[in-house]
């Protein structure tokens, strides 16, 4: 008994303060909504499915993640972003000077608010990659490159607006 007197305060330490879940996040108890708008491309390189994969990924995420409902407008916190980058660059050259390997790289403006904590607000850039050798083509790896880059993305967004870390 004198063993689970520890662990009884400390879940209701966890419990008593209403912000931290299991789940990592840190929502104030008085938030319950959030709006997640459509991110719009606007990289010069065009990738039809991006803005649609990464939208659908932010809002499934939230989903699994927190309590929070999904509303189309006013919610009581809210996300929007742009995706500003969609660039392939060298990873590693070879002694001959040739791309050995190549690197994708996916940056999205993000502009977060929550209206009942606004010292929560942030408006920042985030940016994940993926490499793939040059023997392939980005055509035939495009797509696993990308969604490897979204679960990137979506975790260091969700963590910037409700995990705090």
């Amino acid at each position: 008994m004198k063993r689970l007197i520890p662990i009884f305060a400390a879940l209701f330490l966890l419990n008593s303060c209403g912000i931290y879940s299991f789940s990592g996040t840190s929502i104030q108890p008085d938030v319950n909504t959030i709006t997640i708008n459509f991110f719009e491309y606007r990289a010069l390189r065009v990738n039809p499915s991006l803005s649609n994969d990464l939208t659908e990924a932010i809002k499934n995420q939230f989903r699994r993640m927190t309590r929070l409902e999904q509303v189309d407008l006013d919610g009581d916190m809210e996300m929007s972003g742009q995706i500003t980058g969609y660039d392939i660059t060298p990873a590693a050259v070879t002694a001959d000077e040739v791309a050995a390997r190549n690197k994708l790289t996916i940056t999205v403006k993000v502009q977060f608010s929550d209206k009942k904590h606004p010292e929560e607000d942030f408006d920042k850039s985030f940016s994940a990659y993926a490499e793939y050798d040059s023997t392939s083509t980005i055509d035939a790896v495009e797509s696993s490159l990308c969604a490897e880059i979204i679960e990137k993305l979506v975790e260091d967004i969700f963590n910037a607006a409700v995990a705090q870390w």
